[in-house]
């Protein structure tokens, strides 16, 4: 059975039966155990991509979130934290320590506040249950901001990364929880309907419980492998608009930086500011090697032998997005941390003398990208950094027969 389980085609196969499955009434309890085995050893991330390929072939997003609550069942209490030192996911400040710290609040606002009005409001014993129950209920709609960032500013990346299906399925949840609290809170406001509010509220509570429970070891995870460090700044940067949840951040997250001019004087040289540059070959003014390397139709960006991100090009239609904030950060950091391990490979191979260069091709809408990284020596033959250069190919691909000087004449 092994052998099928690590067959893709398969996999695939079994989880659009589990589906239809649930969809015919079998319970959570029933399939999760073949699900457990369906997906042993598979990684949180190719489980939604075998998801995001069943909306693709048509199956409704509703079907799909039906598995939401497998998922949650059969991770529960087996997945497991791998550690590294300082995440930056543990800092205070950062997004996805932001979003944990509301859950934890949610859950307090839960334990002690909503479970005990509810139980006051069952047992009748007291006679104002009824308002400290709408008073509780009106704390949990703050879920609403916490929702509200993780659909405005995580989902969009996702997206854009192709992950597609797990928003969509998330999205679906959390509006459902938002619309059951606000049932509760009209049906509050009637007199009676008393069993009627306790069995929704028990089951707003379950879900909101699992909704902690998928962010944290489905969602969480997914992001924090594919998104880069400057997306996380720009999601704690835009966090502030929308608002938080039960939790205001004490401090704000910013990204360790090497100040590069710093980092020249103590080496005992002094940044150029608006003087010349004398080369072997002639002599630049700041202005006009400034202007050149902008007009070159190529993108420039040098990594110091340190791995420091140096300098950037800002040529008029860049191929990927360069902010300033790129420069000091060590290289890895820009990049998702699914292709860390590539970058470093490539930077240690150019480092250590092993290749002179690296080439990758890709396609970008109407777009040939030619991606080149170039080990950078000195006179001396030794390495000072590395020179990524990224140029859209696709024009000098369309070129064909010749085009002279003296064909301008006519």
């Amino acid at each position: 059975m092994s052998e099928y389980i690590n067959n893709r085609e398969f996999r695939q196969k079994v989880l659009k039966e589990l589906i239809m499955e649930l969809h015919n009434g079998k319970s959570v309890e029933e399939v999760k155990e073949r699900f457990g085995k369906l997906i042993e050893g598979v990684s949180a991330t190719e489980i939604s991509a075998m998801e995001n390929a069943l909306i693709r072939e048509g199956m409704p997003i509703s079907e799909v979130q039906r598995l939401c609550d497998v998922h949650a069942a059969v991770f529960k209490g087996s997945i497991e934290e791998i550690h590294r030192p300082e995440k930056d996911e543990e800092v205070p400040g950062h997004p996805v320590f932001t979003f944990k710290a509301e859950n934890r609040a949610i859950e307090r606002l839960i334990s002690k506040s909503i479970k005990p009005n509810l139980e006051a409001f069952r047992s009748n014993e007291k006679e104002n249950s009824r308002e400290k129950l709408m008073e509780s209920m009106n704390q949990l709609w703050e879920i609403d901001k916490h929702y509200l960032r993780k659909e405005n500013l995580l989902f969009p990346y996702m997206e854009k990364y192709g992950i597609t299906s797990p928003p969509k399925v998330m999205w679906g949840v959390d509006d459902e929880i938002r619309d059951t609290i606000k049932e509760i809170k009209c049906l509050l406001m009637e007199v009676g309907n008393k069993d009627e509010i306790i069995s929704r509220m028990e089951v707003l509570l379950g879900r909101v419980e699992e909704m902690i429970f998928k962010e944290e070891n489905i969602l969480f995870p997914m992001v924090l492998e594919t998104l880069n460090e400057d997306e996380w700044l720009k999601i704690a940067e835009e966090s502030k608009e929308i608002g938080y949840c039960l939790y205001e951040p004490k401090q704000i997250w910013k990204p360790v930086r090497i100040n590069v001019e710093e980092k020249i004087q103590r080496h005992g040289e002094e940044p150029v500011e608006r003087g010349y540059f004398k080369f072997e070959t002639g002599v630049l003014s700041m202005e006009e090697m400034e202007a050149m390397l902008n007009t070159l139709p190529v993108d420039i960006t040098f990594v110091d032998k340190d791995g420091a991100v140096k300098y950037f090009s800002q040529g008029k239609e860049r191929i990927f997005p360069r902010t300033k904030a790129i420069i000091g950060r060590q290289v890895q950091n820009c990049h998702p941390p699914a292709s860390v391990h590539i970058v470093e490979q490539i930077v240690n191979d150019l480092k250590e003398g092993k290749k002179d260069h690296e080439d990758f091709w890709i396609t970008m809408g109407d777009r040939y990208v030619l991606i080149r990284y170039f080990a950078v020596k000195d006179q001396h033959g030794e390495f000072i950094g590395t020179l990524e250069f990224t140029q859209d190919i696709a024009p000098i691909q369309a070129i064909s027969g010749e085009k002279r000087l003296v064909s301008m004449e006519s």
